[in-house]
């Protein structure tokens, strides 16, 4: 029995997206091959194998050559469908980001002291942060990468306001365990730092109270729910 591989699956796939689970549909190897980027010999091997295991049928008038998808081939898709489909739409239910704890350029205290900002934090998160922010550097890519990405999952959206003077960001909060410490990792809209810096808030001073300093190096767990 032939052992599907990724060559075969996009074959079926192509297959399937041109209308072949129901109908025979018209198709030539030479453009199969384009469609799936494999050469016209591989796609010709690919459709053999295929009809051979019971995955397809095909049916020749002359020259011309069209396929349907079988019953079995639509199972074996519907299967793949639904393993990819769990895979994608499982979230892990922890990040975790490594780095060195850095000095930071003092903005961080005079930003969470703004009242714009000082309400919606104790509102949306019960408790007013510490003037200043905990500043960490990123030790390796996929700490920086796992960043970059952690957008995309649901966060406490602190939203951005005008003084009147000037108009602030919007910083989005996700609650993270340093230690056994409560605190929250922030994404800001505006920032002087690039992806390999992350910032930190917290009710208590998260240096004194984790007993961290400059240099220190830091862990941080950050619960994230599934993207919808």
């Amino acid at each position: 029995m032939l052992e599907l591989k990724i060559q075969h699956i996009l074959t079926l796939a192509e297959l399937f997206a041109k209308g072949a689970r129901y109908n025979f549909i018209p198709i030539t190897t030479s453009s199969l091959g384009k469609s799936i980027r494999k050469s016209q010999q591989a796609a010709s091997k690919h459709l053999l194998e295929l009809e051979e295991s019971g995955y397809i049928e095909r049916l020749r008038s002359g020259q011309k050559v069209s396929v349907r998808i079988t019953t079995k081939g639509h199972a074996e898709i519907s299967k793949i469908f639904s393993i990819l489909k769990s895979d994608l739409e499982t979230s892990p239910s922890i990040i975790e980001f490594k780095g060195t704890i850095i000095s930071g350029m003092g903005e961080g205290a005079y930003y969470m002291s703004l009242k714009g900002y000082a309400k919606q934090f104790k509102t949306k998160l019960g408790y007013i942060p510490f003037a200043g922010t905990l500043n960490v550097k990123l030790k390796d890519k996929e700490f920086i990468e796992a960043k970059r990405t952690l957008d995309a999952y649901p966060g406490i959206m602190i939203n951005g306001f005008s003084d009147g003077k000037r108009t602030y960001g919007w910083v989005k909060c996700y609650p993270a365990r340093v230690n056994n410490l409560d605190t929250a990792l922030i994404l800001l809209e505006r920032t002087h730092h690039d992806d390999s810096v992350i910032e930190l808030i917290s009710k208590d001073n998260i240096k004194k109270a984790t007993k961290l300093s400059i240099g220190s190096q830091i862990s941080i767990r950050v619960p994230v729910k599934p993207i919808q």
